[in-house]
């Protein structure tokens, strides 16, 4: 059977993740920013929270970790970021595996954003959940990292199949899109997905998670060619007030 995954808004325009298998029985909470949403999302279902995997240390991402650690969640987190995670049950890098049932997500590491980002890739199940590095038409800020990271993480993620669900942290979709129509406004791919945006978001509906074929197609920052393009993309996206 496959998993279930429930896309639960929290803060302001935040995203944490419910994965179930049916299967096992087991449900995860990706990234939770606050506890009360992700639990009464996973109560509404008949669910129990029993693992929590954190792509990295910032506060609307961990935010949630210690009141489903104390409801019984064991916590996933980055090794390098532990001293900031101060939740963590286990801590994993690079090639380590985590699994929901039998189901096995295997670590990236993802630096730029933060210094040790992690995404959690389920290559069997076509799903990856990128935090706050791979953005539906976007990439993350640069807080703790270079453009070269960056740009290493996103020829990583580019490699992965086009069916790839990528499953990211917040609703940034529209912003990033008037961005990127500035950076390709001959792109007939993206402005026809701007299209379809504007209308969701009209419609109060999300616009993630999305595909890697569909970032492939349109996301400024999967296309560009090298560290130096990202970089200036990064710096105009920074200071664009569209």
């Amino acid at each position: 059977m496959p998993l279930e995954i429930v896309r639960v808004p929290v803060l302001s325009d935040n995203y944490a993740w419910l994965v179930h298998d049916p299967a096992s029985g087991e449900t995860v909470a990706v990234d939770p920013g606050e506890a009360a949403p992700v639990q009464a999302a996973a109560a509404a279902r008949g669910w129990t929270i029993d693992q929590v995997w954190t792509t990295h240390w910032h506060p609307d991402h961990t935010g949630g970790n210690a009141a489903l650690q104390a409801a019984g969640a064991r916590i996933t987190g980055p090794a390098a970021e532990a001293a900031k995670i101060p939740t963590l049950d286990v801590t994993v890098a690079e090639g380590d595996t985590v699994r929901i049932g039998t189901e096995v997500a295997t670590v990236l590491h993802v630096p730029g954003h933060t210094a040790g980002h992690i995404a959690f890739y389920l290559a069997e199940d076509d799903v990856i959940f990128t935090g706050d590095t791979l953005f539906a038409l976007g990439c993350g800020r640069l807080f703790e990292g270079t453009a070269a990271e960056m740009f290493a993480n996103m020829a990583r993620y580019a490699e992965l199949p086009d069916a790839t669900r990528v499953y990211c942290g917040h609703e940034y979709t529209q912003s990033n899109g008037r961005f990127a129509l500035t950076v390709e406004p001959d792109n007939a791919a993206l402005v026809a997905r701007m299209h379809d945006v504007d209308a969701a978001r009209a419609a109060g509906e999300a616009t993630v998670p999305t595909t890697i074929g569909l970032e492939r197609a349109t996301n400024p920052f999967l296309r560009a060619v090298d560290a130096e393009e990202l970089a200036k993309l990064r710096s105009q996206k920074d200071n664009f007030q569209g």
